[in-house]
């Protein structure tokens, strides 16, 4: 009887190891995990694999994915760096053009405020910036002649008071305070002298090419100056038509976002440079007032430079305080010296404990250790203005990362506080979708004789919101005529599709007249295409 049973079993295994085979072959066949349709019958075969199959990395070794996440991390980063060298070198090639435009967006985002204050009291824009950069250029003429002045009034005094202190300076170490033999101290002097005087003789061929170089540098310096000049006040002048066409040649679904990321780019610009000319003006204020007290000369010259070199933050009023200190030193002794000091110790406590954090800090929002690890950076790379412009450079970057990332630093400020050259946009990612209409920004107003209201007579966008008044006063006209037609329609029968037709023909007739002029006023130059289309993501080019 176990005989009997013992080909059952066998049958049963054998059973279960086919379909234990079977399905196997079928979830081969079938990824997804599901056995459609009978199982399939015979011996079972093993395929090679597929190039594709290969190419998956089906067959690869195994990788941890600590391992992968790293050489991905490796190879990104290699790619950015290749690219940031690059940048750099395309940077250091074309600084004669690249510094005065840097140059130039500083002296527009610094007269911005001031011409679109001149805007919105109805001057007109060429006007305003032809008033604004004149002033600018008397302001910078004047302070140049002012200090001039004082320097040759007082040149005088201080190369005599210098004279006096080595004389002074020459008889306390004549009478050997630290116990050095005087004949040491003379043989160090002269053999210094005979170095210097060696030097020259064999540098004199250099120091001739350095003084050829010299002349060629000022020609250098007045070009890049004429240039500077010129950038500024077509930045000041026209820079929002500038801007509109850059953002046009963007592809239209990211036009919204790079128009709202640049707006608040250089709305950050403008406020950096509001707030570094306060800094500036308290350094300058704190210094110069201690330098005139102590009767230091040339205390004005020193003010200006004071203020000058402020906009390097940080280290440009440690440089200027210590010029000021030697002055003290070399004019007056070790009293006003230490005097002095103290004056730029306690002005640099004020600007590091109380300017910076709360100032400069709430406007760009960049740590007092970003701003002193970028300002090495800048200096390191492209010298004295790459220390100028590194700190700028950061904020503006942070505040395009942020708002790209979803962080709008000017989702919370009034309207009132931003002038309306400089006014970010509010963000709204179906506006490039929609058609005939202009997104205004909260708060701008709504209804169109408030937007005329402020429009100066004459100007595109006057023109272009009477033109779309009498559009729209058209077209209700001509709906009007329509509809009265439709109604006495009923009364004859057929005649009522003629005349819907024919009050749609009359209504499209405004639109099409209205579409044509500004289409007409986009190739001139006074409206851009965008809006002439109807297309319009946040009003590019509204002035």
């Amino acid at each position: 009887m176990a005989n009997d049973r013992r080909p059952d079993l066998t049958k049963r295994i054998r059973g279960a190891w086919e379909g234990f085979r079977n399905l196997r072959e079928g979830a081969a066949q079938n990824p997804g995990g599901v056995l459609l349709g009978a199982p399939p019958t015979g011996p079972m075969t093993f395929a090679e694999p597929t190039a594709d199959e290969r190419g998956r990395g089906a067959y690869e070794p195994y990788v941890s994915p600590p391992f992968r996440l790293a050489a991905a991390w490796s190879w990104r980063s290699l790619v950015i760096a290749i690219a940031l060298g690059a940048l750099f070198w395309l940077m250091s090639t074309v600084s004669l053009v690249l510094m005065p435009a840097l140059i130039a967006l500083l002296l527009a985002a610094l007269l911005t405020p001031i011409h679109a204050f001149l805007v919105r009291h109805r001057w007109p824009r060429a006007l305003s910036a032809g008033v604004v950069f004149v002033g600018f250029l008397v302001l910078v003429v004047g302070t140049i002649a002012l200090v001039g002045q004082q320097i040759v009034a007082g040149f005088g005094e201080l190369s005599g008071q210098v004279i006096a202190g080595f004389v002074t300076i020459s008889d306390w170490l004549n009478s050997n305070p630290f116990g050095i033999d005087s004949s040491v101290i003379s043989g160090y002097i002269d053999e210094g002298l005979a170095q210097g005087i060696a030097y020259l003789e064999q540098n004199a061929s250099n120091l001739v090419g350095g003084a050829a170089g010299a002349v060629s540098s000022v020609g250098t310096f007045a070009t890049g100056l004429l240039l500077t000049l010129f950038t500024a006040f077509f930045f000041l002048y026209d820079g929002r038509r500038m801007f509109t066409w850059a953002v046009r040649l963007m592809p239209k679904p990211a036009r919204a976002k790079t128009e709202g990321a640049a707006l608040r780019g250089w709305q950050t610009l403008v406020q950096y440079v509001r707030v570094q000319i306060i800094v500036a003006g308290v350094d300058a204020i704190g210094i110069g007032l201690g330098a005139l007290l102590l009767g230091i000369p040339l205390a004005i010259p020193l003010t200006v430079l004071v203020f000058l070199a402020s906009f390097v933050p940080i280290v440009g009023a440690v440089a200027t305080g210590i010029i000021a200190v030697v002055v003290a030193l070399v004019s007056q002794g070790f009293v006003s010296a230490l005097i002095m000091l103290g004056v730029v110790l306690v002005v640099q406590q004020i600007e590091g404990n109380v300017l910076q954090p709360f100032i400069m800090g709430k406007a760009v929002s960049v740590h007092p250790l970003a701003v002193v690890l970028a300002v090495a950076a800048g200096a390191f790379l492209f010298g004295i203005m790459g220390a100028l412009f590194a700190v700028p450079v950061i904020a503006v970057a942070n505040t395009i990362v942020r708002f790209l990332a979803g962080d709008d630093m000017f989702a919370e400020q009034k309207e009132k506080d931003i002038p309306d050259d400089d006014q970010p946009p509010r963000h709204d990612p179906e506006a490039a979708d929609r058609r005939g209409r202009t997104a205004v920004p909260a708060g701008a107003g709504a209804s169109v004789p408030e937007q005329e209201a402020h429009t100066t007579p004459g100007s595109a966008r006057a023109t272009f919101a009477d033109e779309s008044t009498q559009a729209r006063s058209a077209r209700s006209g001509a709906d009007d005529g329509a509809t009265a037609e439709a109604h006495a329609a009923g009364e004859h029968g057929p005649a009522s599709g003629r005349g819907t037709a024919g009050g749609r023909a009359a209504a499209d007739e405004p639109r099409s007249a209205d579409h044509s002029s500004a289409r007409h006023d986009a190739d001139q130059g006074d409206v851009p295409e965008d809006v002439a289309d109807g297309e319009s993501d946040h009003g590019y080019g509204r002035r």
